[in-house]
């Protein structure tokens, strides 16, 4: 069967990311959002995107229209659920949340729907458990800036078919990614890598090791990292990274993932990074 419908719930940063790069792959996509603030808003962003792409000579302005003209918006899931093929869910990283979704969307899409999670570090085994269709369940997780970074961390829950696996996978090479098989952990591979090398980096402040702009430079210019793991975390959110941390400490039990007091200090303060103007650098 070939797939010719992609829905995908939440139109923030990630949710954009890959309502774009499912278009730019000649998918029908419906992008949906529980306002209509926030779909534009996600809309407006991949249209300053393409027409970036546009300027940089990387697309043509009918390339650039056709692709917009592939995504449709709503703020009813219903409406974005009832003829998808494949739904990617991207929303906050709570786990209470998604399984709501999922519960919603097992009930109203079609027999035939894949649904797969964006989530960073939550359990797929138990996002699908809120469903009746566990084995149609899956984790793509794609990394930030979406339509740039290639990998898709393709995760299997415990009840995921074979079929579902291969399916997924033949659908994130045709958006131009490089799938990659991981299993059912916390934190994934990705982020049980990344996420405590910035948590140490953070610790490194708090113990007054260095400063965040030297912590940065010793990993860029001694490691060959294009970006500091403090700048990095900015960037990501440190509201996010404290989540996922907690998450790894919870599924661990280890103390190796106890989250930095700093780290919890700064997101109490509201510092967030990136988004809120402040996080171990500010922002104008």
């Amino acid at each position: 069967m070939e797939w010719k419908r992609v829905s995908v719930i939440g139109a923030g940063q990630m949710g954009s990311g890959i309502a774009q790069v499912a278009a730019q792959a000649g998918y029908q996509v419906v992008l949906l959002d529980t306002t209509e603030e926030q779909v534009q808003a996600g809309v407006k962003r991949i249209a300053d995107l393409l027409a970036r792409n546009v300027e940089k000579g990387k697309l043509s302005a009918e390339e650039r229209e056709g692709i917009l003209d592939r995504i449709a918006t709503t703020t009813q899931l219903e409406e974005a659920a009832q003829e998808a093929d494949l739904v990617i869910e991207a929303v906050v990283e709570k786990l209470e949340v998604k399984a709501e979704i999922f519960r919603r969307l097992d009930q109203c899409c079609p027999n035939h729907t894949i649904l797969a999670s964006n989530t960073s570090s939550l359990p797929i085994t138990e996002i699908a458990a809120a469903t009746k269709r566990p084995e149609q369940v899956i984790g793509m997780h794609f990394m930030n800036p979406v339509p740039v970074m290639k990998l898709v961390e393709v995760i299997r829950g415990l009840a995921t078919s074979e079929d579902v696996f291969r399916l997924v996978v033949a659908a994130a090479e045709r958006m131009g990614k490089t799938p990659v098989e991981v299993n059912d952990y916390p934190g994934f591979v990705s982020n049980r890598i990344l996420m405590p090398m910035i948590n140490e980096a953070i610790y490194a402040v708090y113990e007054g090791v260095a400063t965040p702009e030297a912590i940065d430079q010793v990993m860029k210019l001694g490691m060959n990292h294009p970006m500091g793991p403090l700048t990095l975390a900015d960037f990501i959110g440190l509201d996010t990274c404290l989540y996922i941390m907690e998450t790894l400490h919870e599924g661990f039990g280890d103390s190796k993932y106890r989250p930095c007091p700093l780290l919890r200090k700064y997101v109490k303060a509201g510092w967030l990074g990136r988004k809120s103007g402040r996080g171990f650098y500010q922002y104008s």
